[in-house]
């Protein structure tokens, strides 16, 4: 019993000394008070299921059009994080097909979540009309992001559903 008591003074006490640090503008001690609420509503927002996953990180994705262009829309969140002026390509193979498709801007920045500590990283792929029939699941062996010096090599996430009766 007197461990725990020990053990949850030191832990009120390195509470009480952050707080204290953060008053008098300690920058680390500000960001570990700091509630990430904007990067933690994006995860949570995210409309798409999960398409794949790699070591650290899942991919969200789904289709989309805009203004008569037609993109996959993806989301990646964990440990991959990028900022770069020279865009990204993600590279899709299938059992009969490879698509390298270029994202639609070549800034991209990835948000950084102290909370979570994950990153977020929203990405639009140009895909041509004619291809977008083979952007499903079961037709996709593995996918590649690439960009600059990064790679990450995901593959398809099959979710089941169990059906309660």
């Amino acid at each position: 019993m007197f461990i725990k008591l020990v053990l949850q003074k030191s832990i009120v006490m390195k509470f009480s000394i952050t707080r204290l640090r953060a008053a008098f503008g300690d920058m680390r001690a500000m960001e570990k008070l700091h509630v990430d609420t904007h990067t933690e509503g994006i995860i949570n927002e995210i409309e798409n299921e999960p398409f794949a996953i790699s070591e650290s990180n899942v991919m969200y994705a789904g289709l989309g059009e805009l203004a008569g262009y037609h993109l996959m829309q993806t989301v990646i969140v964990g440990a991959f994080h990028i900022k770069t002026h020279k865009g990204a390509t993600l590279k899709i193979k299938g059992a009969d097909f490879e698509l390298n498709l270029n994202s639609d801007m070549v800034e991209l920045e990835s948000e950084f979540s102290n909370v979570s500590h994950r990153s977020i990283t929203k990405i639009d792929f140009e895909i041509d009309e004619q291809d977008l029939t083979k952007i499903s699941k079961s037709n996709i062996q593995s996918l590649v992001l690439l960009s600059e010096k990064k790679r990450v090599d995901f593959s398809i996430v099959h979710i089941e559903y169990d059906e309660e009766e």
